[in-house]
């Protein structure tokens, strides 16, 4: 058994805690790799934010004839080259992905890579399932950054067809004309947008009444009303099995009007993520688990084991690769200065939805300040009531704020329109900074007539003691 000073698991976030400063280290390195590609660098990079966000960037492209007809441009897509644009997101991500493996295991003499799934099988000591053989290795200090991976539902049948995951869906060999999508989370709705755009009809079904049905009411039901336009949406339906259908497969339902069947070529499941936490065997080291899977942590992210750290999926409920990144800094000075640890600070963790409309969010949503018993105003702003909306001609598009009425300090804010997550910027700052919206409002310039007279706006329009 080799013995080292750190093991990181995961090479996600966990691999940025390597720099000079861990050049005296001897450090073992464990990926598992991603869904069926075993590719290094993590979900954000193979499967999740990057690739994704390139595909949504040729899905807005792509949709310009929808938006140029509102404005008397008459716009036509003729063609969607699909292998061209998979290759041209992967023909990187890969690129990048395999040049980080081998800078870990070529480059970085004080590093050992091992690539297999990892179980713990006591303290700090793990049993790596490599294409060697099982190698057991033990460390000083664990670091768990080993992500989640998609949730597959107990569906009759599910086993017996052909499905995609978010892991998956993005290297088709070709575009279905009809894809039925399960879910109406963030993935869900970003991956309708993207297929739609591109030609492909979309069925998405969903347990609920709404898409997006964590966001704030006011914006959900907005999102919901423009989904059904675009999309076949089937609300309040739950799956009762699911077969074969040709080459595709066909969907069973039973919603408000009975029983129903969908089919299409392609299913795409998007029901959520789970936390890897179970691959690892975490009671044989003394990790405590949450109800969910998470693996517990304090506010230095320390687990219930000594010496054993968790960041990211695996441990936060904020699956997003901004607060990964921000607990991969203060893991990384905890290792470094442990008589001097730092914590995490998740207080305002903003988040983005890149589906068409595009939504942000920070802080409070209404429904949360109701339920917490929070004292809150709120103020409403439409694109539309903005020059740059004028622009646009956009007529559904808005940014809601909640405020504390007497320190004027803002509680939350949601945006659903046109580059959402670019203009809630300055909002995320004032939460961030303390800054009441009313100083925020008048003590600085805000450039006519550009699209943050939105911000500006909204936060003039707070009801303030």
């Amino acid at each position: 058994m080799r013995h080292f000073d750190l093991i990181i698991i995961g090479t996600g976030s966990g691999n940025a805690i390597l720099d000079e400063r861990f050049a005296d280290w001897d450090v073992a390195v464990v990926e598992k790799g991603v869904g069926s590609h075993a590719s290094y660098g993590g979900t954000c990079l193979n499967v999740g934010c990057i690739p994704t966000k390139m595909f949504v960037h040729t899905a807005d492209v792509a949709n310009a004839p929808v938006s140029g007809e509102r404005l008397g441009v008459e716009l036509r897509l003729d063609e969607v080259r699909w292998p061209e644009i998979r290759d041209r997101v992967f023909g990187r991500i890969d690129t990048i992905a395999e040049s980080g493996k081998r800078f870990r295991r070529d480059e970085n003499p004080n590093v050992t890579l091992y690539e297999g799934l990892a179980r713990f099988t006591a303290p700090r000591e793990l049993s790596v399932e490599t294409a060697g053989g099982p190698t057991t290795i033990s460390a000083d200090r664990v670091v768990l950054a080993a992500g989640g991976r998609p949730v597959i539902p107990e569906i009759p049948g599910i086993e017996d067809v052909e499905y995609h995951t978010s892991d998956s869906v993005m290297r088709l060999e070709r575009l279905p004309e009809h894809m039925i999508i399960l879910g109406t989370g963030f993935i869900g709705a970003e991956f309708a947008h993207i297929f739609s755009a591109l030609g492909v009809r979309v069925t998405m079904i969903g347990r609920s009444g709404r898409v997006l049905r964590n966001e704030d009411t006011d914006v959900s039901e907005r999102f919901t009303e423009l989904a059904a336009r675009q999309w076949d949406l089937r609300l309040n339906r739950r799956e009762t099995g699911v077969e074969r259908a040709g080459s595709g497969v066909r969907l069973h339902l039973d919603g408000p009007e009975g029983a129903e069947s969908v089919e299409g070529q392609t299913l795409l499941v998007a029901t959520g993520r789970r936390p890897n936490s179970d691959l690892l065997d975490t009671i044989a080291a003394g990790i405590e688990t949450a109800e969910n899977g998470k693996i517990k942590v304090d506010s230095t992210q320390r687990t219930s084991a000594e010496g054993v750290w968790a960041l990211g999926d695996i441990s936060s409920d904020h699956e997003l690769k901004h607060v990964a990144n921000h607990e991969e800094r203060v893991v990384q000075h905890n290792l470094l200065h442990p008589e001097e640890p730092v914590e995490s600070d998740h207080r305002f963790v903003p988040h983005a939805v890149f589906s068409a409309p595009q939504i942000a969010s920070v802080g409070l949503t209404e429904q949360q300040a109701v339920e917490r018993g929070v004292r809150y105003v709120t103020a409403t702003q439409d694109y539309g009531g903005i020059a740059y909306g004028w622009a646009m001609e956009d007529t559904t598009g808005f940014a809601k704020l909640l405020a504390d009425p007497s320190t004027g300090k803002l509680l939350g804010a949601h945006i659903i329109g046109p580059q959402a997550p670019t203009v809630i910027q300055p909002l995320i700052q004032a939460m961030e900074f303390g800054i009441d919206a009313r100083s925020m409002a008048r003590g600085q310039y805000w450039i006519h007539p550009a699209m943050p007279e939105l911000v500006e706006n909204a936060l003039l329009g707070l009801p303030l003691d």
